[in-house]
């Protein structure tokens, strides 16, 4: 979606209704008002350029995303058919805005000999909607991210009965007593970064334990 032409409209043909400022944007979708001028820079939300300098974003490109957002966490009639993983193979979903740290997890995954599938996302937003798409087997997160981090992607998780389940696996930059005041569950393991990556794979291969039983 790219941005509108700055001269695409005029003051005449503005109309109020159809548009918003970038906070009021931010309190639609629910993320930070930085995240919102990315998502304009990079033509995710479409948007005019007033005469006086300031951002008026399209309703339409915001609906457009918020509907993305709760269809990627509506659990679905049932699961579709291309997104199913091989017989025998299951899903990692990665979830991390260090690129690449997402490419160091994913040569470590791949190195396990599990019959893994590793799918990644840079964001809590991104991540759902990559879990209404391709339904992992287990997930591994960071939570210190922009836009949705991982504390309010993981309380949307766990408030749906349709991924409420899902194994999730924490590795985060923050401390053990930092992350759970936030609101993290006991019940997730948390590893702190840099991973250990052998207690990071027993930790998966526990969490996919109950696809195997």
């Amino acid at each position: 979606m790219k941005p509108l032409d700055d001269q695409a409209l005029d003051e005449a043909s503005y109309d109020p209704s159809a548009f918003c400022s970038t906070r009021q944007a931010a309190g639609l979708i629910g993320v930070s008002h930085r995240t919102i001028q990315l998502w304009v820079e990079n033509g995710t939300l479409q948007a005019w350029k007033t005469a006086g300098g300031h951002r008026r974003i399209t309703m339409s490109s915001i609906q457009k995303l918020v509907s993305q957002r709760n269809a990627a966490v509506a659990p679905p009639s049932a699961p579709p058919e291309p997104a199913a993983a091989p017989a025998g193979r299951r899903r990692v979903l990665i979830v991390d805005d260090d690129t690449a740290l997402l490419r160091l997890y994913e040569l470590e995954l791949s190195s396990w000999d599990l019959d893994l599938d590793v799918v990644k996302a840079a964001n809590g937003f991104e991540a759902l909607i990559r879990i209404g798409e391709q339904r992992p087997d287990v997930m591994l997160s960071d939570l210190s991210m922009p836009g949705m981090d991982g504390f309010r992607m993981i309380r949307t998780l766990r408030a749906d009965p349709g991924y409420g389940s899902m194994p999730i696996v924490v590795v985060s930059g923050l401390d053990r007593s930092t992350v759970h005041a936030m609101g993290l569950p006991e019940d997730i393991p948390f590893f702190p970064k840099p991973a250990p990556f052998a207690a990071l794979r027993r930790a998966v291969e526990d969490a996919l334990a109950p696809a195997t039983a």
